[in-house]
């Protein structure tokens, strides 16, 4: 199947998981995860109706975006060290990865600098592995709390990598926990953020997660075929 048509039929599957949620399809965000996708492969991809693309490295992203434009809105989804801060407040509209408030504030002030408020989701690691970012479960709302002063970074809501298991269904707690943390925070009701966005759910598991209240899945295998590195 080509590009065009695994992007449809991955759409097809939003739309049905929405459905069964009893949810509108447009409330979910389709981010087309291109790690390590070559440039002629994510045009096919924008081509298909593509409208954000999601990156991990903030390296990466800088040479496709000097290669590609601003074809789609560009997200990050990786981790992201301090130091890059400064490229990635002028590469992304989203950045998917706030784990720590010293990550906050440099975004702030890097922001600042060029005049941008930086739409921004914090990491939670739900189930504590040590391979992955993100603030603990514990911490979060302080987080949050903490980060929501500084005005030059908007916090939009929340995003999560859960293990990877075979059965989505052994996944789902974990996506039930990132909503009730958002709606947790939310009833706070905290100046400067929102709870809009729940960044959760990849190639195995996103029908799952649209069904516990995901409004961005990020989707590259079902797409793009398995990466070569």
């Amino acid at each position: 199947m080509s590009i065009a048509d695994n992007y449809k039929t991955v759409m097809d599957k939003i739309c049905k998981a929405a459905e069964r949620a009893g949810r509108e399809s447009s409330s979910i965000k389709l981010v087309v995860v291109t790690k390590t996708v070559p440039a002629e492969n994510i045009k096919a991809a924008i081509e298909a109706g593509a409208g954000i693309l999601g990156e991990n490295r903030v390296q990466e992203a800088k040479e496709k975006i000097e290669q590609l434009g601003k074809i789609a809105h560009w997200h990050l989804i990786g981790h992201l060290q301090t130091n890059k801060a400064k490229y990635a407040v002028q590469l992304f509209d989203l950045i998917h990865s706030v784990d720590s408030l010293d990550l906050a504030k440099e975004l702030n002030r890097q922001a600042a600098k060029i005049g941008k408020i930086q739409d921004v989701l914090v990491e939670v690691n739900i189930a504590r592995e040590d391979s992955k970012a993100g603030t603990t479960v514990e911490k979060v709302s302080s987080l949050v709390e903490e980060a929501a002063p500084l005005s030059n970074i908007s916090i939009k809501g929340l995003m999560t990598i859960p293990p990877f298991l075979n059965d989505p269904e052994q996944v789902r707690p974990y996506f039930r926990i990132l909503r009730e943390l958002s709606e947790y925070i939310q009833k706070k009701a905290v100046p400067n953020v929102s709870m809009r966005e729940l960044s959760m759910g990849m190639s195995n598991d996103f029908e799952v997660a649209i069904q516990e209240g995901a409004t961005m899945v990020r989707i590259g295998t079902a797409i793009f075929g398995e990466r070569s590195r």
